[in-house]
């Protein structure tokens, strides 16, 4: 083994919140290494290219940008400027199998109208009044977002008093939206987005119901180049800071002294560090990096045990045509409650799924050749806790949802498909994606705040997460948010007090350590 390198933070993996953190320690002064085990960077949140064509490989759009804003503040740039990012108009278009449709904005009033015309005056007013709840709801539940859990004593404190004024847990998102929106289109129009975290809206907590409401509130965009260009930005940023990505590089083990990290080692090499920060699928990296004996509270009969989101059925398609349809689509089936059933309880859908297609080159041609486009189709389906045999399966799943697409507007498509590429729960699985659930821990109630992997890891000295598996949970914007939050600790528990543009580097309502020092 060659000798060891030093640096004063590790991370291992170059997904978006090992990015996020990386510029922030970075710019804080420290000296930053990133291990990542592919050619590139981005994990989930990457370009694919074949054959002429580049797709997104999982996240498809960016929302809720004030977190990357606020990274972006902290180190002295423009995010919109240095990611390149192009809102859409409409948000998306949502059609119903039940009847209808309905072309989502960001502009408030013509949403109102456009609901008005679709369900009548009394879902109207149903959305001003959601609106209206979960702008309370977002501002009160805020801090127990972008701020550290370590126990359940954190429930006695002035944030968690504040969220407890919202967060009403006897009830799900579905039960919360009833109450407001007499049309069953509306509910569903503000509930699919607990798809965002693998879940169903008749199971999430009712506090994401603020997720449509970050859509409407703040608006969908587009990255130019697609959406893996902004971990590639977020790269290219990190290296002008000083940070060393060092790629095609595997980690096989995290090393301890005792209890505490001191960094990670590869085939070849050992990397120490002051501080490890582990930025990979967290069941998988549990279970390949460090050794069960040191992880009694997350064993692997525990992480078993665990709720995991629900996977998807992927179709990468390169067509020799442009066809005159909406960036986002998502079609709804007619008995989406069942359709979500099936998912929860391992079953494929075969009677009208629901599906989402990206349309990404009626916005950005530079994603297909000229005078060609993608298309991205996403189904969610259930992950590989229970074999279902995709391998036999996937052709004839394939040949549904290519039909199923005619109902988003794509006629005749089979014969303009010229590139295709099909991804089933089993091959996430076989890349690193614990069960194929791309979009990890699931969030219920027993899996948040403290119950959620901590993002300065428990039992562990100087090791911290980042990702959709810490806390606060899955999503580009919390991902975002769970590197700036490990960031944070890691500075307090360096002594350092960084300067962050008039940004705060460290959590309101909470006391930073004594320890430390400004730089």
């Amino acid at each position: 083994m060659e000798k060891s390198e030093r640096a004063d933070v590790l991370i291992v993996g170059a997904g978006p919140g090992g990015l996020a953190s990386a510029l922030l320690l970075a710019h804080s002064g420290l000296k930053v290494t990133i291990l990542e085990k592919s050619d590139g960077v981005g994990g989930r949140t990457r370009l694919i290219h074949k054959d002429g064509f580049t797709y997104d490989r999982g996240p498809t759009f960016f929302h809720f940008p004030e977190v990357c804003e606020e990274i972006f503040e902290a180190i002295g740039l423009d995010a919109h400027k240095e990611l390149g990012l192009i809102r859409l108009e409409p948000s998306y278009r949502l059609v119903f199998g039940e009847g209808g449709s309905i072309d989502a904005t960001s502009d408030l009033e013509l949403m109102i109208e456009r609901v008005r015309e679709l369900c009548g005056e009394k879902n109207a007013i149903g959305f001003k009044k959601y609106i209206q709840e979960n702008r309370e709801k977002l501002d009160r539940s805020r801090n127990c977002l972008n701020t550290p859990w370590t126990g359940f004593t954190n429930l006695i404190s002035k944030r968690a008093f504040r969220v407890s004024k919202v967060l009403k847990p006897w009830r799900s998102v579905a039960s919360d939206l009833a109450r407001i929106f007499p049309d069953k289109r509306m509910q569903l129009a503000m509930s699919f987005q607990t798809k965002y975290l693998g879940m169903s809206p008749f199971h999430a907590p009712s506090l994401f119901t603020i997720l449509a409401y970050l859509e409407y509130e703040h608006g969908i965009f587009h990255a130019k180049g697609g959406l893996g260009t902004i971990t590639e930005n977020m790269a290219r940023i990190a290296k002008d800071l000083g940070v060393e990505i060092i790629l095609n590089s595997t980690v096989e083990e995290i090393l301890f002294d005792g209890k505490k990290a001191i960094g990670a080692a590869t085939k070849n090499k050992k990397y120490l560090a002051k501080s490890t920060v582990i930025n990979a699928d967290f069941a998988t990296a549990m279970i390949d990096l460090i050794p069960e004996k040191k992880r009694k509270k997350w064993s692997n009969k525990k992480i078993g045990n665990k709720l995991y989101s629900c996977s998807t059925f992927m179709l990468y398609l390169g067509i020799d045509k442009l066809y005159d349809q909406p960036h986002h689509q998502i079609y709804a089936s007619k008995d989406y409650e069942q359709n979500l059933k099936d998912v929860s309880e391992h079953r494929i859908t075969w009677n009208d799924p629901s599906i989402y297609v990206q349309n990404a080159c009626i916005t950005d041609p530079s994603l297909a050749p000229e005078g060609n486009s993608t298309l991205y189709v996403l189904v969610p389906v259930p992950n590989t806790l229970v074999s279902l045999g995709w391998e036999e399966h996937k052709q004839n799943f394939r040949d549904l949802i290519i039909k199923q697409m005619e109902k988003l507007g794509f006629d005749n498509l089979e014969e303009h498909i010229v590139s295709e590429t099909i991804v089933t729960p089993e091959e996430w699985s076989n890349n690193d994606i614990y069960r194929g659930a791309v979009f990890n821990l699931g969030h219920s109630l027993n899996q948040m705040l403290w119950k959620r992997p901590q993002n300065r890891f428990e039992k562990f000295e100087s090791l911290y997460l980042v990702g959709g598996g810490t806390h606060p949970g899955s999503g580009l914007p919390t991902i975002l948010e769970s590197g700036r939050i490990s960031s944070k600790l890691i500075c307090a528990d360096l002594g350092l007090d960084p300067d962050w543009n008039g940004v705060s580097n460290w959590f309101e309502g909470m006391k930073k350590p004594k320890n430390v020092k400004g730089v």
